[in-house]
């Protein structure tokens, strides 16, 4: 626990530049905190015996830590610009995150939540083994492959990177040619190919952002000529009183994947279908705050702060 009855040591691991990590470090300090930014590469670990430190001091003796991006190699969250880094570099931060974890530090969001909402086939193949309703999805990794999955989605399916954000690389294909396209752009290469039905949206899908036990929502609208709704690809964000029923889809899919702070990503269908996307475990909210002028960093700011004061140490 912290040292001060009321006030916790922060350390926020991102990018110190990076608008979430910011902010949360200036409200955290706002409300009497201590927050110490951490950028990736500085992360250190020391093993001595049976004693193990971490560095740099800040997140060492932290009483919460605070994940802002990925370790690298991944696309960030909007906002949050970041390096990409060999495996080896991921790994070890990944590790050291598990490390902190396993002697009792609350990690937010915990190192299993990040591993499995990073990868798009492992976080929608748990989603749909707990029940909840997800894309027809297949994964392939040759040509032929491909072709046949188009097939078999309906000859009309969205191809994605596995790992990735903000609708980098994302295609549809609705005919041969663009399947052509597509492979012709990785002849000698190999690759993984994340293949899911085409959702009939009307124009629109939601981002709920759960937050512990609070939730905030908005909707995504395509621009025009356009299919995707990703804020960073130009589509408009606006206020949006979710039903009741997606709030509980949403809150059963960051729970499914152990992300207490989690993006979730809701469309509905022409068939009266609503199915989770994806869940984004590093999520970003600036558009969020900018249509429903909420402080949805003050929500987070007070959710770490009561992950410490109610010693409610989660698993990793």
């Amino acid at each position: 626990m912290p040292g001060h009855a009321d006030r916790l040591r922060a350390a926020i691991v991102g990018h110190p530049t990076g608008w979430h990590v910011r902010r949360l470090a200036e409200t955290l300090t706002r409300a009497g905190h201590a927050a110490t930014i951490v950028p990736w590469d500085t992360l250190s670990a020391t093993i001595a015996g049976s004693e193990e430190r971490f560095g740099p001091a800040g997140i060492d003796t932290a009483d919460v830590v605070v994940v802002r991006g990925m370790p690298g190699g991944i696309a960030p969250a909007a906002g949050d610009p970041g390096p990409t880094d060999r495996l080896e570099e991921v790994i070890f931060r990944m590790d050291v995150l598990g490390r902190i974890a396993a002697r009792g530090t609350p990690v937010i969001n915990a190192p299993t939540a990040l591993e499995a909402a990073i990868d798009k086939y492992l976080s929608l193949a748990r989603l749909g083994a707990a029940g909840l309703p997800v894309p027809r999805t297949i994964v392939a990794q040759n040509a032929a492959e491909v072709t046949q999955a188009w097939e078999a989605l309906g000859r009309d399916c969205v191809v994605k990177p596995l790992f990735g954000s903000r609708g980098r690389d994302i295609e549809r294909f609705t005919g041969p040619a663009d399947i052509a396209r597509w492979l012709a752009a990785r002849i000698g290469r190999r690759f993984v190919a994340y293949l899911q039905e085409y959702v009939r949206h009307p124009g629109w899908d939601a981002r709920l952002l759960v937050v512990g036990d609070t939730d905030f929502a908005m909707r995504r609208h395509a621009p025009d000529g356009d299919w995707r709704t990703n804020v960073s690809r130009g589509g408009r964000p606006e206020a949006f009183a979710p039903p009741a029923s997606w709030v509980e889809l949403a809150r059963q899919a960051a729970a499914t994947l152990g992300a207490e702070i989690g993006g979730v990503d809701l469309a509905g269908d022409d068939q009266g279908r609503v199915v989770v996307l994806e869940v984004n475990a590093v999520p970003g909210w600036r558009a969020l705050e900018a249509v429903t002028a909420v402080d949805v960093t003050g929500a987070v700011g007070l959710h770490v702060a009561n992950r410490v004061f109610s010693g409610k140490n989660r698993p990793s």
